[in-house]
């Protein structure tokens, strides 16, 4: 099998029928660890809108718990990958997403925000940093995913194309970035969490080069001091090695999904999809409470 021969099975399926397959090829054969990383990165990016930085922040669960939430979240959104939205795996997965979202007074304006975040950011980092650039298949594709678990999760008005996700992200983060204190302590709790991953020696290394990794707006938003240019040119520089390194390998011939990710440390005896998540109370934590209107889709 050569290196791009799997680019040219997702070249052969069509982008709108086949969205489902053709996302699992790219992030799970193609792509696995810049995806992981992109999305990493695109859940840490919503913090800089205050709105859903403050909610994070009240509700706890990333300063508290930062390596369950991380997990959790990972492991019900790949599952849908995975198992597609109609198999059980995926209507269990789709269902606690929607119980926790539910549980929480959150704007649709923030949650199409979100959605935004997971089909653009991939695309910048895989296209900027990974072995090769994303196809207009795999582009499609990706839309047309998270389009569906839109519809499943029942936000409105979810843009229908890349472009019109990527516009929706670009005027949203202008329009809404900003300074928030509780969204701060979120952000250094996330920071805390991808260091603790490593030996302790090298933490603060690892935040340097996080934040290396990070654009201006978003250092604004959180008012960290700018890494220097030669920080970000040797980090940035380092990782797109990696990938001219990765494409010189024979191609992955199993597929490599989140929850064998070894950033996942929750569950060492495994764990159960209906489990996973929070189940809020009212009045704890956030005060959370039924969103008005919200669908019942799933």
């Amino acid at each position: 099998m050569n290196r791009f021969e799997r680019l040219e099975q997702i070249r052969r399926l069509d982008p709108y029928r086949d969205s489902l397959e053709i996302y699992r090829l790219s992030s799970a054969y193609e792509f696995p660890w810049d995806y992981t990383r992109a999305l990493e990165l695109a859940l840490y990016r919503t913090y800089a809108v205050p709105s859903i930085g403050r909610l994070l922040a009240a509700t706890a669960e990333l300063t508290d718990r930062p390596q369950k939430r991380y997990d959790d979240t990972s492991l019900l959104l790949d599952a849908v990958v995975e198992h597609g939205f109609d198999s059980i795996q995926g209507r269990t997965a789709v269902r606690r997403i929607n119980q926790m979202h539910r549980s929480y007074d959150i704007s649709d304006d923030d949650m199409r925000y979100v959605l935004c975040t997971f089909v653009v950011m991939p695309r910048r980092w895989i296209d900027t940093f990974a072995w090769r650039r994303l196809s207009r298949h795999e582009v499609v594709a990706s839309a047309v995913h998270y389009r569906t678990l839109g519809r499943h999760m029942g936000i409105k008005d979810v843009p229908r194309t890349y472009e019109e996700f990527e516009a929706c992200l670009d005027a949203y983060e202008e329009a809404h970035f900003g300074w928030d204190e509780e969204a701060r302590r979120v952000s250094d709790a996330t920071l805390d969490l991808m260091a603790s991953w490593y030996p302790r020696p090298l933490a603060p290394l690892l935040r340097a080069s996080t934040l290396a990794l990070l654009d201006e707006p978003l250092l604004r938003a959180f008012r960290y001091t700018p890494p220097g240019d030669a920080t970000r040119a040797f980090v940035r520089r380092a990782v797109r090695m990696r990938g001219r390194v990765v494409r010189l390998l024979p191609p992955r011939r199993a597929p490599h999904h989140a929850r064998q990710n070894w950033e996942i440390k929750g569950y060492p005896e495994g764990y159960r999809l209906e489990d996973l998540g929070t189940r809020p109370v009212a009045g704890v934590r956030g005060c959370p409470v039924r969103h008005p209107g919200a669908s019942t889709a799933e």
